[in-house]
């Protein structure tokens, strides 16, 4: 079954959680690591990505290395076309619609486009929009970032993006943000867009990814925080539970 098939059995259920792990942090075996506690906590699936730095020797390692510790759906979230590891399940194919640059709304995408077929990844094709402070990600990718005090200008970019053919909409405060993507501006883009919405960065606690779950979120993304946890994993386990606790039909209430 394709990774985009079960995203969505799963979403029918339940809210979805989501671990973001950097192929930079320390070494392939600790990041492997981190991906094994996760899944046994009950994240739903692996994301590979970071902003800075990387290079295909390196991500290729580090899913090589996840996928022998860990069941879960590996996929991609790239920065560029040159770190497409062959062995993950699918790749995030997205664009950054609120980016100054034309590389990151469609450049790297043209170049990845052959990969993704020559290796046989399965594309998921994403609208990554990239809200204040942005931090690395809204660096690297040159983002207009979207106001935290206009929250209409996100719901107005997501579904551009879905009429654009975008399967998931993915709201982006960065990796490490003071604060997560703020709730008025979650509600507002969930209600005029059909297809899953993806919230992150900036989640620290239960109670953040509670609110973000209940703003509507169909699936909440942590990186950060299980990074900063280390060997324990009570507190992402904590997070989980606070995502999956939402009814998944809160946000139609």
């Amino acid at each position: 079954m394709k990774v985009y098939t079960q995203i969505l059995k799963k979403l029918e259920k339940e809210k979805l959680h989501f671990t973001l792990l950097d192929p930079d942090y320390d070494s392939a075996e600790k990041v492997a690591k981190m991906a094994e506690k996760a899944e046994k906590v009950g994240t739903d699936a692996i994301m590979v990505g970071g902003s800075t730095g990387l290079s295909l020797e390196m991500v290729d390692k580090v899913v090589r290395q996840i996928k022998t510790r860990c069941s879960l759906p590996v996929i991609l979230f790239p920065t560029n076309a040159g770190t497409l590891s062959p062995n993950a399940d699918a790749i995030f194919f997205m664009s950054m619609l609120n980016s100054s640059d034309l590389r990151y709304v469609i450049g790297e995408q043209v170049k990845g486009a052959p990969l993704v077929k020559k290796l046989g990844i399965e594309p998921i094709p994403m609208a990554y929009l990239v809200v204040e402070p942005g931090m690395a990600a809204g660096r690297v990718g040159k983002a207009r970032l979207i106001r935290r005090k206009v929250p209409v200008e996100a719901s107005h970019f997501a579904l551009a993006g879905e009429y654009l053919g975008m399967r998931f909409i993915y709201l982006e405060a960065g990796s490490g943000a003071p604060e997560p993507v703020p709730s008025e501006m979650i509600k507002i883009t969930k209600k005029v867009v059909s297809v899953p919405l993806i919230v992150g960065g900036g989640i620290r606690t239960p109670e953040q990814a509670k609110i973000v779950a209940e703003s509507g979120a169909d699936i909440v993304v942590t990186g950060t925080v299980v990074e900063e946890s280390g060997a324990s994993s009570s507190l992402l386990s904590e997070i989980i539970r606070a995502v999956k606790g939402v009814n998944i039909n809160i946000s139609k209430i």
